[in-house]
Formats: C-alpha cells, sequence, structure tokens
C-alpha cells in the first residue's frame, strides 16, 4: 500500500496535476468541486467522462469520498489515485485500472516537418474534439473556457483535418498529458510529434498523465516511467 510518506514527487505531481484539470473542465461546465479530507469532489454530476471524486492522499477513505457526490442514480464514477479504496460494497465496480507515468525533463530535440502545435480559436478546438471521439462530430465537453484556463490543445500544424492531438495542461509543477490519439493509430509517433511539443513550450519541465493497455506501452517505449497504480469506479447500483 502506498502511504503519504511513500508517495513520490514524480507520484504526488501527477496525481494534484490531474486533480487541477479534472476542476477546470468541470467549472468550464459551471460544475464546481471542492478539496476535503484529501479528496477532490463535485457535489453535482461531472461532464461525461471525467470523475465526480478524485483522491489525493491514498490515506482517504470511502466516508471521505461518498458523502460528497451525487449518489442518488447510477454514474457516478470515482477517481482512486493511488489504488486504496474499497468501494465494492457500495454499488461501485472497477471501471478500469492504470499507472501514472512520469517523464522528466529533456533536452529539446530538433523539430520535425509538421511538428504540433496549440490549437487556436474555439473552431479548430471543436474540429480537434471530433477528431478525437472518432465520431467526426463535437459533442462540446471541451469548451472554448478551457483555452483560457491554461490547457494546451495540440495539434499537427496544420488547417486541415486533425489526424492526431493531445491535451497538455500545466499545474503542480509539470505538464500533463491525456487524451492522446492518433487516426491512424500510430500512437509511438504521436507520443513523439506530443513530447517534442511540450519541451518546446514548457522546456525544462516533466511531463505526467495515466496509461493503460497498449497506451500505457506506447508511453513507455518513448520514456516514461510508471510512478504508481490508479484505479477508477463506477456507481452502476442506483
Amino acid at each position: 500500500m502506498i502511504t503519504d510518506s511513500h508517495a513520490t514527487p514524480f507520484l504526488t505531481a501527477a496525481v494534484h496535476n490531474n486533480a487541477d484539470w479534472c476542476d477546470a473542465v468541470c467549472r468550464s461546465h459551471g460544475v464546481e468541486g471542492t478539496i476535503e479530507g484529501g479528496v477532490w469532489a463535485s457535489a453535482l454530476r461531472t461532464p461525461p467522462l471525467y470523475p465526480d471524486a478524485v483522491t489525493l492522499s491514498p490515506a482517504a477513505t470511502p466516508d471521505d469520498v461518498l458523502p460528497h457526490i451525487d449518489l442518488s442514480s447510477p454514474g457516478a464514477s470515482v477517481k482512486d489515485s493511488f489504488g486504496t479504496l474499497d468501494l465494492s460494497g457500495t454499488g461501485f465496480e472497477v471501471l478500469f485500472d492504470a499507472q501514472w507515468i512520469y517523464r522528466a525533463a529533456t533536452d529539446l530535440a530538433p523539430p520535425r516537418a509538421g511538428g504540433w502545435e496549440p490549437v487556436d480559436g474555439a473552431g479548430r478546438l471543436l474540429a480537434w474534439e471530433a477528431a478525437w471521439s472518432g465520431a467526426g462530430e463535437s459533442g462540446g465537453l471541451f469548451r472554448p473556457a478551457l483555452l483560457d484556463a491554461g490547457a494546451v490543445f495540440l495539434a499537427p500544424a496544420a488547417t486541415g483535418p486533425v489526424t492526431a492531438g493531445a491535451i497538455a495542461y500545466p499545474g503542480a509543477g509539470a505538464i500533463g498529458v491525456s487524451n492522446l490519439f492518433a487516426t491512424d493509430d500510430d500512437l509511438d509517433d504521436a507520443w513523439r510529434s506530443c513530447l517534442e511539443a511540450t519541451d518546446r513550450l514548457w522546456p525544462g519541465v516533466p511531463v505526467v498523465g495515466y496509461e493503460h493497455g497498449d497506451d500505457l506501452a506506447a508511453a513507455l517505449r518513448q520514456g516514461f516511467e510508471p510512478v504508481g497504480p490508479l484505479r477508477v469506479w463506477l456507481r452502476t447500483d442506483g
């Protein structure tokens, strides 16, 4: 079990950066979270794919989490950032397990042709979300207010269709990367392009995030190291 005293600075940076990002997404939808007892939580249901609570300490218990989220219907989710909670007896099931990842700052690599750049403007953001979702349309999950909140949506530098991308969010002394995708499924090239962009935009700053499955394997091939487990719980029993 990971205890507060054994949580590395790398793990702490990844957890807190991700909680800040979840909070930013929720606030862009008019949903405000609060931090209490080592837990970030929202009393209102959060936007799709974003947790209703995120643990910030491995000492957090179900009693620190459940009273602060909406349990009136199925669908609430909890990001158990250290894999230490047991919510199995409270109507929750494990949605997935993953690994926090960390990559130290590296020297700048020579830029490649067609490198990734920040998405500019609401229209290009809509195109980015449509490509990321794979549905060919934007559901309005990522709102323009996020651009003003410091989020950087990366994509190949072009005006045509978005074919790959990722979100980079600075906070907690690191750059959190999430939602990386490539329409041609070349995750290694996508990670290389993403990291070239983050190294250029935030020189000397480490990169963090979390992944699982093939996405984790690709990240590890590009220089990340796993720094701790996490688990996402979904309430299926209303």
